[in-house]
């Protein structure tokens, strides 16, 4: 392939789909995924359509690459990264513990490695939500970064727009690539990757680089010590009318 003239790296995270039932294992100490359906990281998802419409928008100079870090069973979610329309995938084999730290430190190894023009990547994985791991890579690069990105435009080759969720509504910031963009959910509805698609992308490779090759040793500094479901106890009442709702309401709910 032809060196590009803008790369961007799209990280990725492997997590159980959100139609699935979660259940905590006996002892606490995790969920039970043997048998759960796994996914890419809805907000990851939404990142690589963005930096697939880039791509089209820009014409061949763009390079996507998608990038996972787990075991050997990630390889079905990044050839699914393949099938939407990656250039690239690049998995970094590692089996530890990871929380938004140690994922960050890898990125950086890897950004470092790939020399990306633009890191895209979801505001947060929806198995944990910390929305930590983005703010966390722009530290170690010292790079500028935009989080909850709605909306992104190219204003030149060095230079992006980026329209951000706020609490108090829209902001729009000026960022000098190479930047990190994290992305929410009003940027874009990711395509679907077809069946032919996937076929093709079985047959592609993707590269696998050790953590040790990277020279980084995750050391998370969050450990979980127990997990438990909430029970949550919900009666459906049906009311005569809305003057009893009211009542009902005022006099006999109860805030949780």
């Amino acid at each position: 392939m032809p060196s590009a003239d803008v790369k961007i790296l799209v990280p990725t995270k492997r997590v159980p789909s959100t139609d699935e039932r979660i259940r905590i294992q006996p002892d606490g100490s995790g969920i039970e995924d043997a048998a759960l359906v796994h996914i890419i990281n809805p907000f990851d998802a939404i990142a690589l359509e963005e930096a697939l419409h880039i791509r089209e928008c820009r014409g061949s100079e763009v390079e996507v690459t998608a990038v996972g870090i787990g075991d050997v069973d990630f390889e079905s979610e990044l050839r699914t990264a393949l099938a939407m329309g990656a250039d690239r995938a690049v998995r970094v084999d590692c089996d530890g513990a990871l929380d938004p730290w140690s994922v960050a430190q890898l990125l950086a190894a890897i950004v470092r490695r790939e020399k990306p023009d633009l890191v895209l990547m979801g505001k947060q994985a929806v198995d944990d939500d910390s929305n930590q791991a983005g703010q966390m890579l722009a530290g170690l690069l010292d790079w500028p970064q935009a989080t909850f990105a709605s909306k992104i435009e190219f204003l030149e080759s060095v230079r992006l727009s980026v329209a951000r969720e706020t609490d108090r509504g829209l902001e729009t910031v000026i960022v000098r690539l190479p930047a990190v963009v994290t992305t929410d959910l009003r940027l874009n509805e990711p395509r679907y990757a077809s069946l032919p698609a996937l076929m093709k992308a079985k047959k592609r490779p993707i590269e696998t680089i050790s953590h040790r090759d990277l020279g980084v040793s995750p050391e998370p500094k969050v450990r979980i010590v127990h997990l438990e479901q909430v029970a949550i106890d919900r009666v459906c009442v049906r009311v005569a009318d809305a003057a009893e709702l009211v009542h009902k309401l005022r006099y006999e709910a109860k805030v949780i």
